[in-house]
């Protein structure tokens, strides 16, 4: 994998940037978006978009339900709100609340119990955690790939000056 890696076209910055950017996303609750969202702050950050891609493989059915705990955890913890044992139990407490037309008519409203005890301290804890994480995948890929790319530049050198 870190041979792929390596590999890839662009700059060391964009690779490992790309790449800590999906991993960072890939803690947020906005499960589906990963890949938009974390190719989006890519290009702000100008990274390399398509290891953006790849570093949201962090975020995998293996994962997320230690992420989420985490996450959640820290976001309650860090909002002062009382945490819940069952979390599974109280979203299927909370959904069963409203309709679909209470959802059409009032989102916020129906949305609401979720928005405030689940989703934004999960955005939070996320966040934080996100943004840590982002260092700390970038730093090491950042040596590997400039590393690779230097010998890779010397191995073709010295190829080119022995067919010369």
């Amino acid at each position: 994998m870190h041979h792929r890696i390596a590999r890839i076209d662009g700059t060391p910055y964009a690779i490992a940037s790309g790449f800590a950017c999906g991993a960072a996303v890939s803690f947020t609750p906005f499960v589906g978006l990963h890949f938009i969202i974390a190719g989006f702050i890519a290009w702000i950050v100008r990274g390399n978009i398509f290891t953006s891609a790849i570093g949201t493989a962090i975020g995998n059915p293996w994962t997320f339900p230690v992420i989420w705990a985490i996450t959640y955890n820290l976001g309650t913890w860090l909002l002062g709100n009382e945490r819940t044992d069952d979390i599974m139990l109280e979203m299927d407490v909370m959904f069963s609340k409203f309709t679909i037309v209470d959802l059409v008519n009032d989102p916020l409203a129906a949305l609401g119990p979720f928005l405030d005890t689940i989703f934004f301290p999960m955005l939070l804890g996320g966040t934080i955690i996100g943004s840590f994480l982002w260092i700390i995948f970038y730093w090491p890929i950042y040596k590997l790939v400039s590393k690779y790319k230097i010998a890779r530049l010397k191995r073709r050198q010295k190829k080119r000056k022995a067919t010369q």
